[in-house]
């Protein structure tokens, strides 16, 4: 009997679900956009009941395509939006407000408040983490202010919180088992990613009962079984990561040193720094990579909100594009003679420059301006931005052998033009794997793994192959005159004091 892992892919703007075989190749896919909700300025919502719906209905889908049944798949593996914060009642399994989205900004003057009183220390030394909206805690912490009754339920332990994975396997298991990973649980600023379990100092800071909390475990390991009436017979759960993790997994960046960045409604470029958290200088993430029997392996992040985003920007806000796809082509006509650059700080700026109050601007505009050079500056942002975390990684990792290949993937890698440009701006390497899918991969890895089908890191890591290596091929002074140009206009755009080390 042919045995297959099945990966649900839950992002910020669809869920997605992939069945791979035994040889860890793509068999079935589906895919499914849900809305997006933003309420008031600075908020972004989702309904975690479509979360819920299209997780199931692409994994019902993609089951379907490949003609395959419950019996015949080893394990699920579940990849998530991460800092994204729901609130359910256990009694009745339906969260008590809408999702909070990772990119929201309504707890900007929580988090203000508590670095002004001296909080922000303790709070990285043992998260790796600093106070900013985009992490759960000031978000739960907001709920049980803001919905009536939300307390006193919390209190009595009649409230769950969970990342959306959490939710997921929640409702998978029919309310059986609350549950999370190690990664997601240290996306918080809840979690002590040294002492490996939930902090109590933090969570009477944040004022949240620790019993709302899910059990903390390896990224591979039993997570139950889901409901058998769902897909026709009972599945185990055996993987979970957040999606930035489960991608670092699934390019096989399992070497200290090696750093990949997705590209999907935002960037994230995650370097691994092996066994021992390293603290950075110079305001990157402190996070956990994975834990595996055990074992944690830690890594630096570099968070940027705005990627993909500023390409539906593009389609759906300026409507200069009928369709992503388009967003290369355009920008390839753009002038060369005109400085365009857009600072997409639509929600704050993330990683190196953490400013929450920061907003977009696009400088350089003359009369000949047009669809193309717009386009263009919104592709540039991303290479910028992500350049702007490598070198930060860089410098704390001096000295240690960070490499300067980048592996890459997420939706926005399939641009030729976007490729060679990152290639161009980082002044390095790009390579872009055979499988795209990565965090798919990553996940569905952790299951098959866990189910003992699929092999261990070493030779996983050695079936990666790159479909194709962008290398730089623009002129150093044209290089460094848009570099200035980007960090002269990123200045222009902080709010903070831009003397705060990784302002400029």
């Amino acid at each position: 009997m042919t045995a297959f892992v099945l990966a649900l892919d839950q992002g910020t703007t669809s869920s997605r679900a992939i069945l791979f075989d035994e040889a860890a190749r793509i068999v079935a896919v589906d895919q499914q956009e849900f809305p997006q909700h933003f309420p008031a300025p600075g908020r972004v919502e989702h309904d975690p009941e479509d979360l819920w719906r299209t997780t199931l209905e692409t994994a019902r889908a993609a089951i379907a395509k490949a003609g395959a049944s419950a019996a015949q798949i080893a394990g699920i593996g579940i990849a998530n939006q991460r800092e994204t914060a729901i609130v359910w009642d256990r009694r009745t399994g339906r969260a008590i407000h809408p999702a909070i989205v990772w990119q929201d900004r309504r707890t900007a003057d929580l988090c203000a408040r508590l670095k002004a009183e001296g909080a922000e220390a303790a709070v990285t030394a043992k998260t790796g983490l600093i106070l900013d909206p985009y992490f759960s805690a000031t978000k739960i912490a907001w709920i049980l202010a803001n919905v009536p009754g939300a307390r006193a339920a919390a209190e009595a332990g009649h409230l769950a919180f969970g990342t959306v994975d959490s939710w997921l396997l929640w409702r998978l298991t029919g309310g059986r088992v609350h549950a999370t990973d190690v990664t997601n649980a240290s996306r918080t600023l809840l979690y002590d990613i040294h002492a490996q379990d939930w902090d109590e100092g933090l969570l009477a800071l944040f004022g949240i009962p620790r019993r709302m909390l899910p059990e903390v475990r390896d990224c591979a390991a039993d997570f139950g079984a889901c409901e058998a009436g769902l897909f026709g017979g009972a599945i185990a759960v055996r993987g979970i990561a957040g999606d930035q993790q489960a991608a670092t997994m699934g390019q096989a960046c399992f070497r200290p040193g090696m750093v990949k960045s997705t590209y999907g409604t935002g960037c994230f470029a995650v370097l691994n720094t092996g066994a021992e958290p390293v603290r950075s200088a110079n305001r990157l993430l402190t996070t956990i990579a994975y834990r595996l029997d055990g074992r944690a392996t830690y890594a630096l992040e570099g968070s940027i909100f705005i990627a993909g985003a500023a390409v539906q920007w593009l389609r759906d806000g300026l409507k200069l594009i009928a369709s992503a796809e388009e967003s290369g082509q355009l920008a390839a006509l753009a002038d060369p003679e005109q400085e365009v650059v857009l600072v997409p700080a639509f929600t704050g700026l993330g990683a190196p420059h953490w400013d929450a109050d920061a907003r977009g601007a696009l400088f350089g505009l003359t009369r000949a301006t047009g669809p193309a050079e717009v386009a263009r500056a919104a592709l540039d942002a991303v290479c910028f931005q992500t350049r702007d975390l490598i070198e930060a990684m860089h410098r704390d990792w001096q000295g240690r052998g960070a490499e300067t290949v980048l592996r890459v993937d997420g939706g926005m890698v399939a641009s030729e033009w976007t490729m060679q440009r990152l290639a161009d701006i980082l002044d390095a390497p790009v390579d872009r794997p055979e499988i795209l899918e990565t965090t798919a991969l990553g996940a569905a890895w952790l299951a098959g793994r866990s189910a003992g089908l699929w092999p261990d890191q070493d030779e996983f890591a050695a079936r990666w192959r790159c479909e194709r290596r962008f290398r730089p091929a623009m002129a150093e002074p044209v290089r460094a005159r848009k570099v200035e140009a980007w960090r002269d206009a990123v200045r222009r755009t902080l709010r903070r004091d831009p003397s705060v080390p990784g302002a400029a």
